[in-house]
């Protein structure tokens, strides 16, 4: 009896120590303490660090990790992880507010092989420093990936901009050690509008963080922040080598060459637009998307005109989003439209006629107004110009111009 009486005696001992264990940690565990943040001048990027709650300090037994939440502001939505560590290296738009939360989990021995999470959670909200004369961010800022050989990046400036206001463009990615400028500012009437990228020198599917701030006799400018990965802003050239021609009595063939340089061919799409006048002039307007360049599409000879046009972009499968390249110029079967063919001469040669016609007679008047003119001086003023037709045409002319002017002053606002 004296022994089953120490082992429940030793198992209540137990029991009693677990029992007070997990109440130093109010039962569900207490959340992470000492939540700091350090920027470190990475244009947004922040370490966030913590401490691990002060009752876990003497349970060897529990295992425990950090679940952490922020808000990313680039993305607009929460980002959620889990790590034994107790920090962090995280991107921020520091022109927001910057949002996070931190639990405590413990597993092991101590919770029974059961995960518990804190109820509650340590939190900070950090609001971005009011520095910058109000209206002069940067708006409309875009980058464009140009066939994958050169990244150019342009915005406006801010309504309350100074005109005198110098703007500035820096980068920063996870393989520079500090932010870098521009290496090369577009100008636009001596204001910085754009930056060049040239060749490879920023890398491919790495979030790339930029800033563009600024300063001005009335003081600094506000800053805007920006974030891209650089293969989702590609434009691929515009198509310039079109081949249109006829297979056989039933078929048309377009097709064309892919773009030169880095782009891969099974990452392009194409998108024809195809303008056809049928034999009644009925006009149709399709646009066909195709991943392959080329297109076959069924002929009639009775068809009076095809005309194609072609632009391309990056597909879905190699990149989130693109840009669509310039339509190409176009390229028609006939050359000429049939209609023109068959109308044109007859129409040319009427208009000719017609417009030799128009130039006799108005130089006839003009003549005419002239002489009448002239001769009205030499008469003197009293003269009237009804006097002088007798003198200037024959008796047939007469008659015929005097059906046309009517009344007694004839051209007497011209004046020589």
């Amino acid at each position: 009896m004296a022994n089953k009486s120490g082992v429940l005696h030793s198992l209540m001992l137990i029991f009693i120590t677990w029992r007070g264990s997990m109440r130093c940690c109010a039962i569900t565990v207490d959340p992470p303490e000492d939540l700091a943040v350090l920027d470190s001048g990475r244009l947004g990027q922040m370490q966030i660090t913590w401490s691990p709650p002060s009752c876990l300090t003497k349970m060897t037994e529990c295992l425990s990790q950090y679940q952490l939440e922020y808000f990313n502001t680039y993305k607009n939505n929460w980002e959620i992880l889990r790590t034994p560590r107790r920090t962090y290296s995280a991107q921020f738009d520091p022109s927001k507010d910057v949002h996070i939360r931190v639990y405590t989990i413990l597993n092991g021995e101590c919770t029974n092989n059961t995960m518990i999470m804190s109820k509650n959670c340590t939190e900070m909200i950090l609001k971005p420093p009011s520095t910058g004369l109000l209206g002069t961010e940067a708006k409309a800022f875009i980058c464009v990936y140009h066939n994958m050989e050169n990244l150019e990046c342009s915005w406006t400036r801010g309504l309350k901009t100074p005109p005198s206001a110098l703007q500035n463009l820096y980068v920063w990615h996870r393989s520079l050690d500090q932010a870098v400028e521009c290496p090369s500012y577009i100008l636009s009437g001596g204001v910085r509008k754009g930056c060049n990228f040239p060749g490879k020198s920023l890398p491919e599917f790495t979030d790339i963080y930029f800033c563009v701030n600024g300063s001005s006799r009335e003081g600094p400018l506000k800053a805007t922040f920006f974030s891209l990965q650089i293969q989702n802003q590609v434009k691929v050239t515009t198509p310039d080598k079109l081949h249109l021609q006829t297979s056989s009595d039933t078929e048309l063939e377009f097709h064309w060459e892919n773009p030169t340089g880095r782009l891969p061919a099974h990452c392009l799409e194409w998108e024809v637009r195809h303008h056809h006048v049928g034999a009644d002039g009925k006009i149709s307007l399709n646009h066909i998307h195709t991943e392959k360049p080329r297109l076959t599409l069924p002929f009639s000879n009775s068809s009076r005109r095809n005309c194609f046009k072609v632009r391309s972009r990056l597909n879905s499968y190699c990149v989130d989003q693109s840009f669509w390249s310039d339509w190409s110029h176009e390229t028609c079967h006939p050359d000429v439209d049939s209609r023109e063919t068959t109308l044109g001469p007859e129409m040319n040669s009427v208009s000719i006629y017609i417009y030799i016609a128009v130039v006799i007679i108005v130089v006839l008047v003009v003549c005419l107004c002239v002489w009448a003119a002239v001769n009205m001086r030499k008469s003197g003023p009293q003269k009237k110009v009804d006097s002088l037709l007798p003198k200037l045409l024959t008796n047939n002319l007469t008659q015929r111009v005097s059906k046309i002017y009517s009344g007694n002053k004839i051209c007497t606002d011209v004046v020589i």
